[in-house]
């Protein structure tokens, strides 16, 4: 990610920006809110012997410095970004730590456990959000057809998309079909769909960044310095990915496939 970056980074993790570890009172979880006109704030309850706490931290970096950088490169009106890039510097952080550990994993048990943990993710973020975003659709265009949304109608809008992207081979407890009330994205129309956009835009980034150069280094940071100066599809363009064209995500699932075939060599 270059010096420039990494030494911001590094100078604010060590001066104050992150409340590191859990207290009393304290909200769970991870968060970064960052400000025009001074640095990020992130929020964390770590612990250093749980390594997904690790990939908290590099996920709510990424949403801080594309807040500090976006500051610092554009005026007020222009450098608060959209929701739909919000998760897109986060994920390219995780992926780019995912990389440094593969790469220095002892063994092949230490790599199979690593590689399952990205399997995992993909399949949570691209595809799982997917089916979230379907289920959103379609119950949507029920309410607009003056369709009455029941408990039955959501449960049976929701079991047929867990068969449906699950398949024939996965057994599915009946109780799942009620998870669609405990989701509170939901409860936000049309959100959930920008994580899987945003994690398959981060895979070709990251791997752009990784195997690139200057460019694609430079590229990169000019999207994290964008703010919403251009449309969020522009600045998208400008990094390298174009998500009005099926490649990216299409090349993410190349990427999860590829980890299932060494996952399945190395076990």
């Amino acid at each position: 990610m270059g010096s420039n970056y990494c030494g911001l980074l590094q100078r604010g993790l060590s001066n104050g920006w992150c409340d590191k570890y859990e207290n009393q009172g304290k909200q769970s979880g991870g968060f970064s809110c960052g400000w025009y006109g001074g640095h990020p704030y992130i929020l964390l309850n770590y612990q250093a012997d749980v390594l997904d706490h690790v990939f908290t931290l590099a996920h709510e970096a990424g949403h801080a410095m594309h807040s500090l950088l976006s500051a610092k490169h554009q005026p007020f009106a222009y450098y608060d970004y959209t929701i739909f890039v919000a998760e897109v510097a986060s994920t390219v952080n995780e992926q780019l730590l995912t990389k440094h550990l593969m790469a220095r994993a002892r063994d092949d048990q230490q790599r199979a456990f690593l590689i399952n943990k990205q399997i995992d993710g993909i399949r949570a973020t691209i595809l799982r959000q997917t089916m979230f975003a379907e289920f959103e659709k379609t119950t949507h265009e029920l309410a607009e057809a003056n369709e009455p949304l029941t408990v039955d109608q959501f449960k049976s809008v929701y079991r047929e998309l867990l068969d449906r992207y699950f398949g024939p081979e996965f057994r599915i407890d009946e109780e799942l079909s009620l998870e669609c009330f405990r989701i509170p994205h939901f409860y936000r129309a049309f959100y959930v769909y920008k994580y899987a956009t945003g994690l398959s835009a981060a895979i070709t980034l990251a791997q752009r960044v990784t195997g690139g150069g200057r460019k694609e280094l430079k590229d990169y940071l000019g999207f994290l310095q964008g703010g919403c100066s251009e449309d969020p599809l522009d600045l998208l363009r400008g990094a390298g990915v174009d998500l009005e064209e099926p490649t990216a995500v299409e090349h993410a699932l190349d990427y999860f496939d590829h980890l299932v075939g060494e996952l399945d060599e190395l076990l």
